[in-house]
């Protein structure tokens, strides 16, 4: 099995994290200095470079946002669960973070999400097998190489997988318009996983009840909601400040 890549950013955090075992870099002229950049890059590890028209680089790619360069590497593989709880405690007691995203089905929102866990330092992400959006081209780019660093973790239940997390010291927040508790005025100490839900529906019932807390990012427009990897971001980096002043 393979999977396309495409983008700029993407295509090399793919060739500098080398896990998924590149095996063709495509590309269409005219090069930009930065896809020969990547060309350089290719060749030096010993990776096939091969030419093809913009038209056949968009049918490879699935889409015409290729920037003139698509990766064929390994089909994703996700992390396990023991993966990610090992990470979790060789990184040591009140340093951890991890995001889990319940009923993300849009690719760009799933992406961007990804983005904002890696860049706020999450240990990984946790999707359930159902109701969750596949890992495709169009997540890659959107993570913006994001996921070629960051473990992502698929589970059967979610709900479960939040119980585990709290027997291994977590405290588990959902992020919820209605939350009892506003995001800025709760202690973000410890180890931190956040929880948020589609847009529209929010976390389910049962995801909610799980939950040690639901936190409200509070809004001081007439807009009632934000978008869901705005407002991830928006309590990842919280728990980021929140450490910083500690």
């Amino acid at each position: 099995m393979s999977e396309v890549i495409c983008g700029v950013h993407s295509v090399l955090h793919e060739l500098q994290a080398g896990g998924r075992h590149p095996r063709e870099l495509y590309c269409a002229p005219p090069l930009s200095p930065r896809v020969e950049e990547l060309i350089s890059l290719a060749r030096r590890s010993g990776l096939e470079v091969k030419n093809m028209t913009r038209d056949d680089l968009e049918a490879l790619a699935g889409t015409s946002h290729h920037q003139g360069v698509a990766l064929v590497v390994e089909a994703f593989t996700f992390a396990s669960w023991k993966e990610l709880v090992d990470r979790c405690r060789e990184a040591g007691k009140g340093n951890n973070l991890v995001l889990l995203l319940d009923s993300i089905t849009d690719p760009r929102n799933f992406g961007a999400l990804l983005r904002s866990a890696d860049a706020s330092g999450c240990r990984g992400v946790i999707v359930p097998k159902d109701r969750s959006c596949p890992v495709t081209g169009v997540v890659h780019k959107a993570s913006s190489g994001a996921l070629a660093h960051l473990p992502v973790c698929r589970v059967t239940n979610l709900v479960r997988a939040m119980a585990d997390l709290k027997k291994e010291g977590f405290w588990v927040y959902g992020l919820a318009a209605e939350g009892s508790a506003q995001l800025f005025h709760q202690d973000l100490q410890g180890d931190v996983a956040l929880v948020v839900g589609c847009e529209g529906k929010g976390l389910r019932p049962q995801v909610r009840k799980e939950c040690d807390a639901l936190l409200a990012i509070p809004m001081a427009g007439t807009v009632s909601s934000l978008n869901v990897s705005v407002a991830a971001s928006i309590a990842l980096f919280e728990v980021v400040r929140q450490r910083g002043e500690a």
